[in-house]
């Protein structure tokens, strides 16, 4: 049984009932999430979900650190699924990922020089899926191609289904969760379009980073921590960004990508860029150790001062004096 006493509007008690949550936040040392971006928006009305004012509350211990890649397993490097491993330092074997790609999808006969736009997602409406549907005959317009990966909610299976039907030679889809397929994907695709409305860290915009694949993102959780926004003419940046939530902002950022594509140079500069980025547990080991030492409790230090007292205090037993000042 608890004790009354935790039912507070400070500890567990939420609109007249018991809420662990609310309390695991309150009794906390430290919070932590999964980006530094969502540490901040959890503690706004719109991702706080109730609980906003509380993590305000403890603002001063709430931090982000994202989550890591394993590049073992996501490396164009070390890829045993990919049909030809490439590197920064040879970037061949990408043009054969993405033949391959196209093959795996049925779209063999597809022009190779068209940007390949990658999805691999849970269908679900936090994934932005609604703003694609609101382009779909731009997308369909605009020089480019679509492989997606993924499964879910029905409404959204049903969607992929429909773009597929009505589109098959730009819109290619496979509704099913395949490890090697994903691979693939990430291999094979120029760009990876992520229009998330809200992702507290995201795992493959980091993936694709690092073989070479352009993120497309909404700015948003760890997406906005982890993609720079692409500047042509200092070279800097590794995707796009929006950060409305709106089908215009997404296809304004898509045509963006569109247009950085055509220049060869600038499109390798921005490959490179992300493919040399480090979003791997060593990095985000080194931020949770921070936390950890700054919870450490101080050693304990027998200073000068205190060695008198203990000293004086054997003094005084000796002489039967227990008195001390």
């Amino acid at each position: 049984m608890l004790p009354w006493d935790l039912f507070t509007i400070d500890k567990l008690e939420f609109w007249g009932r018991v809420n662990f949550l609310k309390g695991a936040l309150v009794f906390s040392d430290f919070i932590t999430t999964v980006s530094k971006k969502y540490s901040q928006e959890i503690q706004m009305p719109e991702f706080g979900f109730g609980l906003d004012g509380v993590l305000r509350e403890r603002s001063s211990t709430v931090t982000g650190i994202l989550n890591g890649v394993d590049y073992n397993e996501w490396s164009p490097e070390k890829d045993k699924f990919i049909a030809q491993r490439y590197s920064p330092e040879n970037l061949e074997g990408k043009r054969v990922c993405k033949r391959d790609l196209l093959q795996q999808f049925g779209l063999s006969a597809a022009n190779l020089d068209l940007p390949v736009v990658g999805i691999i997602s849970r269908f679900a409406a936090q994934k932005g899926f609604d703003l694609i549907a609101e382009i779909t005959d731009e997308l369909a317009r605009l020089p480019l191609l679509v492989t997606a990966l993924g499964s879910g909610d029905k409404e959204y299976e049903d969607l992929f289904r429909r773009f597929n039907k009505q589109f098959q030679e730009k819109f290619a889809v496979k509704i099913a969760y395949d490890n090697a397929l994903a691979h693939k994907i990430e291999a094979g695709a120029d760009m990876f379009l992520m229009p998330s409305r809200y992702e507290p860290s995201g795992l493959n915009q980091m993936y694709s980073l690092k073989y070479g694949t352009v993120p497309i993102v909404r700015a948003t959780g760890g997406l906005d921590d982890t993609i720079e926004p692409w500047e042509p003419t200092t070279g800097q940046g590794t995707g796009f960004k929006f950060v409305p939530y709106s089908s215009a902002a997404l296809l304004g950022s898509i045509l963006e990508a569109l247009t950085a594509f055509k220049d060869k140079a600038g499109w390798k500069k921005l490959m490179l860029n992300g493919m040399r980025k480090d979003f791997s547990w060593n990095a985000s080991a080194k931020e949770y150790v921070k936390v950890y030492e700054r919870l450490k409790p101080p050693k304990a230090q027998t200073t000068k001062d205190t060695k008198e007292q203990e000293e004086e205090l054997l003094v005084v037993q000796r002489s039967g004096d227990t008195s001390i000042s």
